[in-house]
């Protein structure tokens, strides 16, 4: 199949570049580390000499300068791919570790559902323009598990307490009307982003992003309950766009937000004709 051209973002806020192309490649190599997800399709990859069956479901990472090639075996290869230079892998190895220091990656495919979903959905993020931090937090998250999977070996940072959480968690109720980052969080309680999103796996079962967006779903359900416009709704609890409120709410409510406010109008209407 011939190839077709590509899309790619920047995200100004993470300091890397997202992809998306179909199309085989000739051998060549980065300076920067790539991380790549198969979407659909099969294909050879050859790496440092080494040659990989490829298959849809398959995450790939290149170290700087690991020489590589790829044919697609009949239709072409979706590929999505993450562009992380030295640099910002170097904060993030250190936000992740304590150490400033570049990892090497010791396998070049590997298959884990895991790391698949938070590449999949940071992607179609950073593709779609959010700026919601949890961007952040599933960039964490993934480069997290493929250093435990095929970095190199790093010593946990110590448990965080419970309290620290609480902290956050206070922070948060107190402004989630509010534009406020994982970094802001991280402060308030205490710790570093990586040791916060650990720290609130283990006693709240969700990340920060989760919990925050419960609150402004809690506090919208309110603000529809009382009659305020759903538009005004989700200005007045931090949501990004409406767009992004009506999503959320449906998801976690089942009902669309005018849905929702027109059963307590109904209600009124009841009670005021008694």
């Amino acid at each position: 199949m011939k190839n077709e051209p590509g899309t790619a973002v920047y995200d100004q806020e993470l300091h890397l570049e997202a992809y998306r192309f179909r199309r085989s490649f000739p051998k060549h190599f980065h300076e920067y580390y790539v991380i790549g997800y198969i979407e659909d399709g099969q294909g050879a990859l050859i790496c440092k000499d080494v040659e990989y069956a490829l298959k849809t479901g398959d995450i790939v990472i290149y170290n700087p300068g690991d020489a590589h090639s790829c044919a697609e075996s009949g239709a072409a290869l979706d590929y999505r791919g993450l562009h992380i230079p030295k640099e910002t892998m170097l904060d993030l190895t250190e936000e992740l570790t304590g150490q400033r220091a570049l990892p090497v990656f010791s396998r070049n495919v590997v298959y884990d559902p895991e790391a698949a979903w938070d590449f999949r959905a940071l992607h179609q993020q950073i593709m779609s323009g959010s700026r919601e931090f949890d961007r952040e937090e599933r960039l964490l998250l993934l480069l997290s598990r493929l250093l435990r999977l095929c970095g190199q070996p790093f010593e946990a940072p110590p448990a965080a307490g419970r309290e620290a959480v609480e902290r956050a968690c206070a922070f948060m109720e107190g402004h989630y009307g509010d534009r406020i980052t994982l970094e802001r969080i991280a402060g308030e309680a205490g710790l570093s982003k990586s040791a916060l999103l650990r720290a609130f796996a283990r006693e709240k079962g969700v990340t920060p992003y989760n919990y925050l967006e419960n609150l402004r779903v809690g506090a919208a359900k309110k603000l529809l309950e009382r009659g305020v416009p759903p538009a005004e709704a989700a200005l007045r609890t931090g949501f990004s766009d409406q767009s992004h409120f009506t999503n959320y709410f449906s998801r976690f409510i089942g009902l669309s937000p005018g849905a929702y406010r027109e059963i307590f109008s109904e209600r009124e209407r009841i009670s005021d004709e008694k």
